[in-house]
C-alpha cells in the first residue's frame, strides 16, 4: 500500500504553509463516490483526521492539503477541489447556521473491520465485500469458530455475508439439494459444528447469532443485508424451539414453533409468522417480495425513498443515510424488504417504498453498539441470482445503493453522538 506516512512528518508544516484544505464533493459531480470512501478511509488509517460535511454537496468529506493525498485521489479518479481557508471558513460558517440542515462530524480513526463469511466459496457475491474490495478497504473474514471463540470484540465493525442463521442452508433444499456446492456446504457445516460441540448447525448458528448480538450490545457495529438480516432476527426468536424440519437437522420441527417464538430477544422484527414449508424458499413473512409480485414491480418501476432527517439533531441516521440523490433504485433479494407491520416500533426507518407500503433500511441501538439492515443482495444486479456473475463496479462508480453500505463503513470512525430525542 502507498502510505502516506512518509509525509507525515512535514503534514503541520505543510499545511499552515498552504493555507488551504481539500474538500472531496459527493454531489453529481464527483467522478467516483465508490473510491472517494476508500480515500477518506485510507486517510484515517494513516491517523490523518477529516471532516464529514453532512448534506453539504452530497455528503462532502473536507481533509488537509498535502501533495501525497492529492496524489491519491488523482490516482484513485476521485474529483476533488482545493479550497483557501477562507472559502473552507465561510462554508463552515454556512453549516453551523441553525436554519441550515448541514452538521460537520469528525472522523478521527479507521475502524477494524470483519466480514462473517465462510472460507469456502459460495455461488453467490456479497455486495459489502464486493464494494469493501473495489474501494479498497482493507478487512479480515471471520466465521463460525472466531465467533463462538470469542474474537469479535477485536473488530469495531462486522457485516454479515449472504447467511442463513436458522439452520436451514438458506432453505435451498427444493431446487439445489443435488448441486456439488449444496452438499459441500452441507456436509463442511456439519462437520464444523461437530468440532466445535454442537450437535445440530441450528445450535451452532444460534449461538454464533448470540454472540453477535453480544457483540452489539458491547459497542459493536453490525451491518447486514438480504436473507443475514431476518433469519439472524428469526434464529433468536427461536432460541427455545426446533424449527427446521427432518432434512435440515435430521428430526421434524416443532409442531409448536410458532407459539414458542420469544420476540423480546430479537433486535427488528416481531410478530412475525414463520414459513413452515421446508421446501418454500422464505423463511417467514417478514420479506416484502412477495407484495412486489402481486403489485407487479418491474426493475423500472421499482424504487425506495430515503428519509431525511435533522443533522444537527438525528446526526447518526443522517450520516447513514448521506448520497446524491434521494431517490435509490430497487433491487432484490431473498429478502427484498421489510413489511412495516413487523418492525419494532423502537427502530429507526430511513428508507422506504412509499408505493408498496415496505421499509428497504433500517437502523437501531442495542446497548453500547447499533446495528443496520438493508434489505435486497446487490443494490447494482436487480435480480441476483444464484451462479450469476459478480457485479463489476467499475461500471457503477456512483452508485447510490452502494453508497449506503459504505456509510454504515465510515459511521463507526465518527466521533460518536447519541441521537436526540
Amino acid at each position: 500500500m502507498r502510505s502516506i506516512l512518509l509525509t507525515i512528518g512535514f503534514i503541520f508544516f505543510n499545511y499552515h504553509l498552504k493555507a488551504s484544505q481539500i474538500l472531496i464533493p459527493m454531489d453529481e459531480s464527483q467522478s467516483n463516490h465508490l473510491k472517494a470512501y476508500g480515500v477518506a478511509y485510507y486517510l484515517l488509517e494513516n491517523e490523518i483526521t477529516i471532516e464529514w460535511l453532512l448534506n453539504y454537496r452530497g455528503g462532502a468529506f473536507l481533509s488537509p492539503h498535502l501533495s501525497a493525498i492529492e496524489e491519491e485521489l488523482i490516482l484513485k479518479g476521485v474529483s476533488y477541489e482545493v479550497l483557501a481557508d477562507g472559502q473552507v471558513q465561510n462554508i463552515k460558517m454556512n453549516i453551523s447556521n441553525p436554519e441550515v440542515n448541514q452538521e460537520i462530524v469528525q472522523l478521527e480513526k479507521a475502524p477494524k473491520i470483519a466480514v462473517y463469511t465462510p472460507g469456502s466459496k459460495q455461488p453467490w457475491d456479497d455486495a459489502v465485500t464486493l464494494v469493501l474490495e473495489y474501494a479498497e478497504i482493507p478487512y479480515d473474514k471471520v466465521y463460525d469458530s472466531a465467533v463462538v471463540n470469542g474474537l469479535l470484540p477485536e473488530y469495531d465493525w462486522l457485516h454479515l455475508h449472504h447467511e442463513d442463521f436458522t439452520g436451514q442452508y438458506g432453505k435451498f433444499y427444493a431446487a439445489f439439494r443435488s448441486y456439488p456446492w449444496y452438499k459441500e456446504q452441507v456436509a463442511q457445516t456439519e462437520a464444523l459444528a461437530g468440532s466445535l460441540g454442537f450437535s445440530k448447525v441450528s445450535d451452532l448458528k444460534l449461538s454464533v447469532a448470540t454472540n453477535i448480538k453480544n457483540f452489539v450490545i458491547g459497542g459493536g457495529f453490525l451491518f447486514t443485508m438480504c436473507s443475514g438480516t431476518d433469519s439472524f432476527d428469526i434464529a433468536l426468536a427461536a432460541t427455545d424451539t426446533d424449527i427446521c424440519e427432518s432434512m435440515y437437522d435430521g428430526d421434524p420441527a416443532d409442531r409448536s414453533a410458532q407459539s414458542k417464538l420469544d420476540f423480546n430477544k430479537t433486535l427488528a422484527f416481531e410478530n412475525f409468522k414463520l414459513e413452515k414449508n421446508p421446501l418454500e424458499y422464505e423463511y417467514s413473512n417478514i420479506d416484502g417480495t412477495d407484495i412486489r409480485r402481486a403489485n407487479r414491480v418491474t426493475e423500472k418501476t421499482d424504487k425506495f425513498t430515503l428519509f431525511e432527517f435533522s443533522a444537527k439533531w438525528d446526526v447518526i441516521p443522517t450520516m447513514l443515510t448521506q448520497c446524491h440523490t434521494e431517490i435509490v433504485n430497487g433491487f432484490m433479494g431473498q429478502t427484498t424488504d421489510f413489511r412495516t407491520e413487523f418492525i419494532k416500533s423502537n427502530v429507526l426507518v430511513m428508507g422506504e417504498s412509499k408505493a408498496l407500503g415496505t421499509v428497504r433500511y433500517i437502523h437501531g441501538e442495542l446497548g453500547q453498539g447499533t446495528w443496520t439492515f438493508y434489505g435486497g443482495h446487490d443494490p447494482e444486479d436487480y435480480q441476483h441470482r444464484v451462479g450469476d456473475p459478480p457485479t463489476d463496479l467499475d461500471l457503477h462508480p456512483n452508485s447510490p445503493g452502494y453508497r449506503l453500505i459504505l456509510n454504515n463503513i465510515l459511521f463507526p470512525a465518527a466521533k460518536k453522538k447519541k441521537r436526540k430525542t
